[in-house]
């Protein structure tokens, strides 16, 4: 069924309910998505005072926009918890769960047809779903593969609870290749000093997704082909929807960097390890180097100014590095319009930690990736972006901090993705796959429709 023939039906009410934790872009695009396709839809923002560009710009766009409404829900700080740990993030995290029970009322009153949320929140949501009696879905933000390995982790602790005390060896996921240890994220070893976020955040929240209804990813089949086979045997998870890549709800507007319109197509490489800054200052000198060296046109953004402001940000790099700035590249400090920036002829090549976002970004615009995983679920992703062929994974430079990367080594591999033929046909190649999956009648519109037909049968 196309999903024209599904907007005769009544109009389900879907409730998207990120927990403001991590990435907001694939909210804002499938809420979009399903209003277009003629659903109601209440977003919920449930950290109205931490307001981002990303959430300004989803404002306003819906402004007059008739089929979403936003509902901003305070969190409140709650009484200190019995725990022990003291951890922002998962204080943060328990006085979002506590604060979620205050919707229930709000969510009885809208007659909901089904709530979108994320992993972050999902056994409060599972529970708050579960005795409201709204199915409940839940939206990843990263890899396929990270996000099985996250929902098999129930199952490896029961059968063996000392499957990470030490980072040798491999896990074992039916249907899957044997992940290796070194791709698991650090802080999930017994002998890290952030181990606890295993059992006080990730474990509850796995053991949860049992009563969880459906699974949206922000992926293709064909770009992690080998994990979508695993998904569907239902061993892993329930029903999934690979969706990706999604698209952006505003139609892009003509490119307006005047330096990157001056350059020659595929000829200058992007730089930007996302929201905050994760590189080392002495890091940051090297990859200054590496980009002096690689002997094409950069341009590099630094997003934490207070790091690098000023006489502070000089000193981080060479004086030659400097004085030939205005000539090789382009320093840009802030925010940048990410997909703009991927979608420009001019770019050639993408340095980049693996954020999920910015893979299927680069996957749709086919922009070859020298990865480099800082943390959390980076290696895995970067792991399936070499398979896909989008680009290179260095597995010697280890994960962030670990070592010292030199600059000449970084110089090198920056001319590989930018100089190497077949690294870029491969890249051509995943960009054609990702536009096929996404045209009427491919896999993820195929799965999207599916998606869709779920709500509209209960009319």
């Amino acid at each position: 069924m196309s999903v024209s023939n599904l907007l005769n039906r009544e109009h389900p009410h879907l409730v998207f309910l990120p927990s403001g934790i991590g990435s907001l872009t694939p909210f804002f695009r499938l809420a979009v998505m399903v209003a277009s396709s003629n659903c109601k839809v209440t977003f919920i923002n449930i950290q109205p005072q931490a307001s981002s560009p990303e959430l300004t710009q989803f404002s306003r766009f819906i402004s007059n926009y008739q089929a979403i409404k936003l509902l901003d829900f305070e969190i409140h700080s709650q009484t200190p918890s019995k725990s022990t740990i003291r951890d922002p993030f998962i204080i943060h995290i328990e006085n979002i769960n506590s604060s979620l029970y205050q919707l229930n009322p709000i969510l009885s009153s809208l007659q909901v047809s089904a709530i979108f949320s994320d992993f972050v929140i999902a056994a409060t949501m599972a529970q708050i779903a579960e005795d409201l009696n709204i199915p409940l879905y839940i939206i990843s933000t990263t890899s396929a593969l990270f996000f099985s390995t996250v929902a098999y982790l129930p199952v490896l602790i029961d059968e063996d609870p000392c499957t990470f005390s030490n980072s040798s060896g491999k896990i074992e996921i039916p249907g899957l290749t044997p992940v290796p240890k070194s791709s698991i994220p650090p802080t999930w070893m017994h002998d890290s000093p952030s181990n606890y976020l295993l059992a006080a955040y990730l474990l509850p929240n796995a053991r949860s997704l049992s009563k969880v209804k459906g699974f949206l990813l922000n992926t293709y089949e064909w770009f992690e082909p080998e994990t979508m086979a695993a998904l569907k045997n239902g061993r892993i998870l329930n029903t999934v929807f690979p969706v990706g890549p999604l698209q952006s709800y505003e139609p892009q507007k003509s490119h307006d960097f005047p330096w990157l319109n001056e350059q020659p197509a595929e000829s200058v490489v992007y730089v930007n390890f996302g929201s905050r800054e994760v590189l080392s200052t002495d890091q940051i000198r090297e990859l200054g180097e590496g980009l002096e060296i690689c002997g094409y046109k950069y341009l590099w953004v630094l997003k934490n100014e207070e790091k690098h402001d000023g006489g502070e940000f000089q000193e981080l790099l060479t004086d030659s590095f400097l004085e030939g700035t205005e000539k090789t590249g382009r320093i840009i400090k802030g925010l940048v319009n990410h997909e703009r920036v991927l979608a420009h002829p001019a770019i050639g090549g993408f340095v980049n930690q693996c954020e999920w976002d910015s893979i299927m970004l680069a996957a749709w615009y086919g922009v070859p990736i020298l990865t480099w995983p800082q943390h959390g679920d980076q290696k895995m992703n970067a792991e399936t972006v070499e398979k896909a062929g989008l680009g290179i994974l260095v597995n010697d430079w280890g994960w962030g901090g670990e070592k010292l990367v030199e600059g000449k080594e970084i110089g090198w591999r920056i001319k590989q993705i930018m100089g190497n033929v077949n690294i870029k046909k491969k890249a051509k190649i995943v960009r054609e796959k990702a536009r096929e999956a996404c045209e009427i009648g491919g896999s993820s519109d195929k799965a999207f429709v599916k998606l869709l037909e779920k709500f509209c049968r209960r009319y």
